[in-house]
């Protein structure tokens, strides 16, 4: 049977001392004294938190954070409460380990605050979550979920980063454009993006401001990058778009790459097949009817090209 690291119990023979305990403690409830009830209980609540870590393997079980992380990489993508992670930790600082799991080692665990305010008002958002049956709006703040089984080896040096710019006087989206920037091609994490803005909850919409109206190639799961994880974002170029494509809406946008199968129309690439070597690094969207000729950012003018693909379809017009 599993057994906690450094001790020969089972949670078996655990549970058994606990319910002897809660047996010699009906006689205190006969005593008129708070302080002596209260005190002979003390070592009812030790034993059930050690009966509570003692429920995952003894490989994991040497510290309260193993023991989380363990659990949640045993139920990842599944809503979690946090009594759950206390049961197992067998501590009461154990929200403090979470956050350590998160900022120190590279765990993807998003709160459900932070879901909640990646979705509100972001329809696209809102479906990465509903594709692994995460409802955003039923999910309580409370709440955890570990959205992968792999540890991210540089988050360590991007919270040290994060700090930084967090101190700086600037205003929440120069600060999510300063660190995305410094970020060209990395996944960073919807918390990461939360605690920049110092939790303020409107940094989605700063976000999405970027993407949509000031052209910055800002791609999640939904908005064209089908390979990337839920909940990430990533800086594809350090360049912003064209004037003129910065009015294409997001759901024209998701709309074309998805009536083109999320390839080029010219070469057929797309990210499935990217490479390190190859120049084409992401999808575009190109005016059939160039803007300059009154072209419009509707759906049946607009057709999917890879970054290659684009840049000659100009040259030659």
């Amino acid at each position: 049977m599993p057994r906690r690291s450094g001790s020969a119990l089972t949670p078996e023979q655990i549970h058994a001392e606990l319910s002897k305990l809660i047996c010699d403690f009906a006689s205190e409830l006969e005593k008129g004294d708070l302080r002596q009830k209260v005190r002979a209980l003390v070592p009812a609540f030790i034993k059930l938190r050690q009966l509570g870590a003692s429920l995952v393997p003894d490989k994991s079980t040497a510290s309260a954070s193993e023991r989380i992380i363990t659990y949640m990489c045993k139920y990842s993508f599944k809503v979690i409460d946090g009594d759950e992670l206390m049961v197992v930790a067998g501590i009461d600082d154990w929200a403090r380990c979470v956050r350590k799991l998160r900022v120190e080692q590279g765990w993807r665990i998003y709160t459900g605050l932070t879901i909640k305010q990646m979705t509100d008002d972001d329809p696209l958002a809102a479906d990465e979550f509903h594709t692994i049956n995460i409802n955003p709006v039923t999910i309580k703040k409370e709440q955890y979920v570990l959205l992968s089984n792999e540890q991210d080896r540089d988050s360590a040096h991007r919270w040290h980063m994060l700090n930084t710019i967090r101190k700086k006087k600037a205003s929440v989206k120069e600060k999510i454009l300063e660190y995305l920037r410094t970020n060209v091609g990395r996944q960073i994490t919807g918390d990461e993006m939360k605690y920049l803005a110092k939790d303020k909850s409107d940094w989605p919409r700063q976000v999405r401001s970027l993407r949509t109206e000031e052209g910055w190639p800002i791609a999640t799961k939904n908005t064209g990058r089908s390979d990337l994880p839920v909940g990430v974002y990533v800086l594809e170029e350090d360049r912003q778009a064209e004037p003129h494509d910065r009015a294409i809406k997001d759901d024209v946008r998701v709309e074309v790459l998805k009536r083109d199968g999320f390839s080029c129309t010219k070469c057929g690439w797309n990210h499935a097949v990217a490479s390190v070597s190859d120049p084409r690094k992401r999808l575009e969207l190109h005016h059939v009817v160039a803007h300059k000729d009154k072209g419009s950012n509707e759906v049946d003018n607009l057709t999917t090209l890879c970054n290659v693909c684009h840049v000659k379809a100009h040259r030659s017009a």
